[in-house]
């Protein structure tokens, strides 16, 4: 390996000594410039391929979080610098994001929702500038508002007017927007998504008002009209408070039959109706308690209570006593005149007289407490709930312990009601449970009401019928198959004993052959005197063997018979 590299250096010693200076320059230069390349492309593929969702940096820092924790409840990726600025995976969902942050309020008032028209040349004039920063404007917004799930298409127009000297003299900003819901969606009938799109439109035109913008569908019908939708407004919380009755009455009425089918069965039980008369007027009650002053708390580590109190303590007070004894100083005129005071008073001159006057005021202090308490949205004024329970049917039985059935060949069944005790326990409970108030008209009825069973008494007697068929089937079946399998045995039995005395009869014609020809060699070798009856070795062992297999057809004729089947089966 070392001569290797050594051979590869030597190379290129060689090659580099061969090259002239202009060569050498060259080469270095490509070197440096591919270097140079590399490292450009290594940090330009390091740097992150996100888009800022806003173009400021948000300098409010509990805004930033907000906006992040909007972020993380869409399930949007995103990242935060340190100066402010956020970035998301693409620009498609930079703008549904911008929407929503909108439509709830969390873009800063310094933040723009569109990037500035940037493009700026000497060649360019302001009216270019104006109509390019018009459209720039339009394009975003559409682009915006179309991000929307809500919304197939947009279409945006707006009027910017010049600039004028004087402030009276100067045009409104106007801008209208005609959008095609999707079908399905329910963007014309929601009130917040239109106050979301026209908050939108209002934040990225400079100087619009919202009294400035018209919102409409493709039907020509305004979205935005919301002080003339009063009626519509009306009609809306007239629906949701139905829709919250009628979920509170079927919660009711769930319950109850809940529990009642606990009791008495799913099937005997009946909710009629549960209807509840709700008050959705929004009251405040403030009211101002007065409690008395502690001047010696309680001791927790005694066994009795050491706490002292008063009702009130003195805050100001004041007293006035006068005391008076004489008739006083009666004026008189200037000398050598005759004085003013009245005959009645100058009789009085010279008595004795006493007047006292004794007046106190304490003003005391008392202990302030001021509850303010809202209610609910929403209170019950009324319940009425009405339920029928039905009794109990029974099936009869024969004495073998079978269902009694009547000529037609239903079942015969008898009715037990729901007695009275039943019944008033039933509505106690049902009292307790829905917060019975005899005060505010609540009415809770229990009564017992036969149902009409006759389509369940139907169905049951025809599944009854159907049980009974399917077991007289089977039992039918069963016999025909014992009768099938005995007969097949007597078969069997009736075949063997024909063939055991089939079997005897040949075998006693065997024998009377053999006899027979037994015989007739007797009666030749008689007839012969004397002559010898030549036989070959061949008829010997024949004879032999047929002897042979006489005798153990007499002894095992099962056997035999089993050989000469396995012999014709063979052939």
């Amino acid at each position: 390996m070392n001569e290797f590299f050594q051979k590869t250096i030597t190379q290129i010693k060689n090659l580099w000594g061969k090259l002239s200076l202009v060569q050498k320059g060259i080469l270095f230069t490509v070197v440096l410039v591919s270097i140079v390349g590399i490292v450009l492309l290594v940090n330009f593929s390091a740097s992150p391929s996100m888009v800022p969702l806003i173009t400021a940096p948000i300098t409010d820092q509990e805004k930033l979080n907000r906006i992040s924790v909007r972020l993380d409840e869409e399930g949007v990726q995103h990242s935060i610098t340190e100066e402010g600025r956020v970035y998301v995976e693409d620009r498609r969902t930079a703008q549904r994001m911008v929407t929503v942050l909108m439509r709830e309020d969390l873009i800063p008032q310094e933040a723009s929702p569109w990037d500035v028209f940037k493009m700026d040349r000497w060649s360019v004039t302001d009216f270019e500038r104006n109509v390019n920063l018009r459209q720039a404007i339009t394009q975003n917004l559409e682009q915006h508002i179309e991000s929307l799930q809500d919304v197939d298409s947009a279409q945006v127009t707006l009027v910017l007017p010049e600039d004028t000297l004087f402030q009276e003299d100067q045009e409104p900003v106007t801008a209208s927007v005609i959008i095609t819901p999707r079908p399905g969606s329910d963007i014309i009938e929601n009130r917040k998504k239109i106050e979301g799109i026209e908050k939108l439109v209002m934040f990225a035109v400079e100087g619009l008002s919202d009294r400035n913008v018209v919102i409409s569908d493709h039907n020509g019908m305004v979205l935005n009209d919301f002080e003339n939708m009063a009626e519509f407004d009306r009609l809306e919380l007239s629906k949701r408070q139905l829709d919250q009755k009628a979920l509170l009455e079927n919660k009711y009425k769930s319950q109850i039959f809940k529990e009642l089918s606990q009791i008495f069965g799913a099937k005997r039980v009946s909710v009629l109706k549960v209807d509840m008369s709700l008050n959705f007027r929004k009251e405040t009650v403030e009211t101002q308690e007065h409690y008395p002053i502690t001047t010696v708390p309680d001791n927790p580590n005694t066994p009795f209570s050491e706490r002292e109190y008063v009702l009130s303590i003195p805050r100001s007070k004041e007293i006035v006593n006068e005391e008076f004894k004489g008739t006083g100083f009666n004026p008189e005129g200037p000398p050598g005149q005759e004085g003013q005071t009245p005959p009645a008073y100058k009789d009085l001159d010279n008595l004795v007289g006493e007047y006292k006057n004794s007046s106190e005021i304490v003003n005391e202090e008392v202990n302030t407490r001021n509850i303010y308490q809202e209610k609910s949205p929403w209170e019950i004024d009324r319940i009425s709930v009405g339920v029928a329970i039905d009794g109990i049917w029974e099936k009869k039985y024969n004495e073998n312990g079978t269902v009694k059935l009547d000529e037609e060949g239903r079942i015969v069944r008898e009715y037990i009601p729901v007695d009275d005790e039943q019944l008033e326990k039933a509505q106690t409970l049902l009292e307790h449970a829905v917060g019975y108030n005899r005060e505010r008209g609540d009415s809770i009825t229990v009564q017992h009401l036969q149902f009409d069973r006759t389509s369940q008494f139907e169905e049951e007697d025809e599944k009854f019928r159907r049980q009974k068929r399917v077991q007289q089937i089977l039992l039918y079946s069963i016999l025909g198959v014992v009768i099938i399998i005995v007969a097949f045995v007597v078969f069997r039995l009736i075949s063997r004993e024909i063939e055991r005395r089939r079997r005897l009869r040949e075998e006693e014609l065997a024998r009377q052959h053999q006899m027979a020809r037994e015989a007739a060699l007797r009666s030749a070798e008689e007839e012969e005197e004397g002559m010898e009856v030549g036989m070959s070795v061949e008829e010997r062992a024949r004879m032999e063997m047929q002897e042979n297999a006489i005798n153990m057809a007499r002894e095992h004729p099962e056997d035999v018979a089993q050989l000469i089947r396995t012999w014709l089966a063979e052939e």
